[in-house]
Formats: C-alpha cells, sequence, structure tokens
C-alpha cells in the first residue's frame, strides 16, 4: 500500500493500562500526579542548590545537572497527558502533538544515556588517574561533552520521527501505552512497519548499547583499580565515591535491558504488566535521583543541611516552639 496518500487519522487516544478497571483511574491518575510532583520538588530543590552555592560549581555537579534537566523535561514530556487521561478522561492526543511527545520521548531518553557515560568517565577519571584529574576533568571539558551527549541523540531520533511521520494511519487510533512512543505509533500504520520499525531498533540499541558499553568499561577498570588497593579502608572509601553513580546508571539501564531482553529468553508479560515496568524505569529514575544526589553525596548533604537550618519556616516553627515552652513553663 503507498505511503502518505490515505492517511485519516487526525488524533490518537492514549489508553494507558489496558486491563485498569475505570473506578481506579482517580486512583492511578493521583499516583502519578505524586511522582510528578516529587520529580519536580526533588530535582528543583538540587537545582536551588546549584544556583545558590558555588561549592557546587564543579565538573560532577554540572553533569548531574545536565541529568536533572534530562529528567524533567522527560517527565513533563510524559505524565501531564497520561495524568488528564485518567482524571479528566482526557486520552485524546493530536497527530502532530503525538509526534511531538514521541520526538522528545526517544530524545531525552538517549540524551540521559550519554550523560551518564560522562558521569562514568568523570569517575574513571578521578580513580583511575586521580594526579591527572584536574587537568582532564575541568568545567570546560564536561561542557563541551554533555553539549555533545545533547547533540549525538538529535540525528536518530529526528531521522525515526520523519521516517514514521508520512506513514499511512487509518484505522485504529488507540495507543495501548502511557505516551506516544515510536512502536506504539508505527505499529498503527496501516502498511508493513518492518522497513522502519527494524531501522528504529538498530538506532535505539546503537544508542543505549554504545554509552553502557563505556559505562561498562569504565567501572570494570575502576573495580580493577580498587583491588589494587592494600587497605579495606581504602577500598570502601574509593567504592563510596562512585556508588551514587552506579545506582543512578543501575535505575535506568536495567530495566530497559530486561524488557528489551525478556522476549528472547522466553519471558512474556500482559500489556499491563509490560508498560507498567516501561513506566518504572521512565519515572522512578527522575524521582530517586534527587534523593541519591543529596543522601549519598557529602558536599550537597551539608549544604542541604545547612539551608534547613537557614530555613525561614522552621526558624519560625523553632521560635514557636520556644515561646509555647516559655508559655507552660510559666503556667
Amino acid at each position: 500500500m503507498p505511503e502518505g496518500n490515505i492517511t485519516s487519522v487526525k488524533n490518537f487516544f492514549i489508553v494507558g493500562f489496558p486491563g485498569l478497571h475505570p473506578k481506579y483511574y482517580g486512583l492511578a491518575s493521583a499516583i502519578m500526579l505524586v511522582v510528578y510532583v516529587c520529580i519536580l520538588l526533588g530535582n528543583g530543590i538540587f537545582l536551588t542548590l546549584f544556583v545558590r552555592d558555588r561549592r557546587l560549581r564543579k565538573p560532577m555537579y554540572y553533569i548531574i545537572i545536565n541529568l536533572v534537566a534530562c529528567d524533567v523535561l522527560f517527565s513533563t514530556t510524559t505524565l501531564p497527558k497520561i495524568i488528564a487521561r485518567y482524571w479528566f478522561n482526557d486520552g485524546v492526543i493530536s497527530f502532530l502533538g503525538c509526534f511531538t511527545q514521541m520526538y522528545f520521548v526517544h530524545y531525552f531518553g538517549f540524551a540521559n544515556a550519554f550523560i551518564l557515560a560522562v558521569m562514568a568517565f568523570d569517575r574513571y577519571v578521578a580513580i583511575c588517574n586521580p594526579l591527572r584529574y584536574a587537568n582532564i576533568v575541568n568545567d570546560s571539558t564536561i561542557m563541551i561533552l554533555c553539549f555533545a551527549s545533547w547533540l549525538m541523540a538529535e540525528p536518530c531520533v529526528l531521522m525515526m520521527a520523519i521516517r514514521a511521520y508520512p506513514l499511512p494511519y487509518c484505522a485504529a487510533n488507540t495507543i495501548v501505552q502511557c505516551y506516544c512512543d515510536h512502536a506504539a505509533i508505527t505499529k498503527l500504520a496501516c502498511t508493513d512497519r518492518t522497513p522502519y520499525g527494524f531501522p528504529a531498533l538498530i538506532f535505539t540499541m546503537v544508542l543505549l548499547l554504545v554509552p553502557l558499553a563505556f559505562i561498562f568499561f569504565s567501572y570494570s577498570s575502576i573495580m580493577m583499580a580498587v583491588f589494587r588497593i592494600s587497605t579495606t579502608q581504602g577500598r570502601l572509601k574509593t567504592l563510596s565515591t562512585c556508588s551514587s553513580q552506579l545506582i543512578i546508571i543501575a535505575l535506568f539501564f536495567l530495566p530497559r535491558c530486561f524488557n528489551h531482553m525478556a522476549p528472547y529468553v522466553g519471558i512474556s508479560f500482559s500489556a499491563d504488566t509490560q508498560i507498567l515496568i516501561i513506566m518504572l524505569y521512565s519515572l522512578l529514575p527522575p524521582m530517586v535521583n534527587p534523593l541519591i544526589y543529596c543522601l549519598r553525596t557529602k558536599e550537597v548533604k551539608e549544604i542541604l543541611a545547612k539551608s534547613l537550618t537557614r530555613s525561614t519556616f522552621l526558624q519560625f516553627m523553632k521560635n514557636r516552639v520556644i515561646s509555647m515552652n516559655i508559655t507552660r513553663a510559666f503556667h
């Protein structure tokens, strides 16, 4: 069937979880709203600390700020529409709007993968070449690498969108997913999607596996360097410097790899389970990452504690408690 001549779909409808009973729609939307607020709040706190305190103007924190931007933008691209779908039964998204969402979903996901590779590079140099760290990893180097991360994600995602947009969409318009992605959209095309789906799969694997391969190399080198340290205390101290990054990387890559590899090892899921896995690896890292930055990084933890101590609200509550205790003492 020739392309581009019978497209009659003007809107798509985002189904979300196909097996979810309508009586749970309110609960689902409330949970997603809480997740979205937590993502905005947690990442917003770190961004505020970064802007206000010059001690965080270091290469590692420039990387984290790029990760913060990626997490917030990805969540803002995906969550408001699915919240509206369950809260107001408004799952309709325009044809162009769906492709725009698809573009940004994949773009922010791939950019995130490259930024995590930059994070691994930072730890690799810090532990394997500590004497040269200041010369190799400086502000300008990290800024260039982070800019390259955003840039490298662009061509493949743009190509995926350009190839998918003119396909003929002439019948079904329901997307069984919580947001528009390439696989969910192209499945609805009235043509053989193999010539479009297979190159997209190759692009996806390359853009995820290349940074993952570098991350694996970096942390393998780090582990070998750690084992060469003579004292147990020295090993633990060195591992603690990269433990937070390892948690962030594991949250991003492991569920994705599991989801992609499961069909090839004989593991099958229902549509609801698969969507739940996708939502977990899409939204759990943006929600958990700020806790990791703040609670597992000594410098950030100290700055956060100092900021909370100086907080006007906390000072007001402290003075209020003191005045109440004085009043009770006199009575």
